[in-house]
């Protein structure tokens, strides 16, 4: 019977323990997140699949947070292709675990003070929408924002750099 109460006591402790982690992993990655809300400024580099090379352009975004919620709003503009401007949502989920449907692999403070968490999900990609892993870096920062896309075909083992957004805080934001 004391043995029986013991593991109970043990088991409950553990899951009060596990709730609070996962609580307090979304609220950091929401503090994390929201650290970067305002304007910003910068480039987009992108390897073109067809010509195998790089291209550049000038990328702008504006982050804000939903209130009350772990959700953010990335307003992305193109200066140079307007028509590609759009607007994405990232939310982080109630156990911190992910960001949309992508697994958090790590995070970890830089010697920066920036902040870099890692990310992979499966999905498709390249011109023929072939099956791979999806890797995004963040690098979170109080001037500097990055998100960075490497993909990983499923059979090979070399990961190829998709895509880098580079951004610096602008001034008056």
């Amino acid at each position: 019977m004391i043995l029986k109460k013991l593991c109970l006591t043990y088991s409950f402790t553990v899951l009060i323990a596990v709730i609070s982690s996962a609580q307090t992993n979304c609220k950091t990655l929401v503090k994390d997140f929201q650290k970067i809300a305002g304007s910003w400024k910068g480039y987009l580099t992108y390897l073109d699949y067809s010509s195998g090379k790089s291209y550049s352009m000038p990328a702008d975004i504006d982050i804000k947070r939903i209130k009350n919620t772990n959700a953010f709003v990335l307003s992305n503009f193109y200066p140079n292709e307007k028509n590609a401007n759009s607007f994405d949502t990232i939310t982080i989920s109630a156990n911190g675990k992910y960001i949309d449907k992508e697994l958090v692999k790590s995070k970890r403070k830089l010697l920066t003070g920036d902040i870099e968490i890692i990310t992979e999900e499966m999905g498709k990609d390249g011109n023929d929408n072939r099956p791979a892993t999806l890797r995004h870096t963040y690098i979170l920062g109080k001037k500097t924002f990055k998100k960075r896309k490497d993909v990983q075909f499923v059979g090979e083992t070399e990961w190829i750099n998709r895509h880098e957004y580079a951004y610096t805080k602008k001034s008056d934001s």
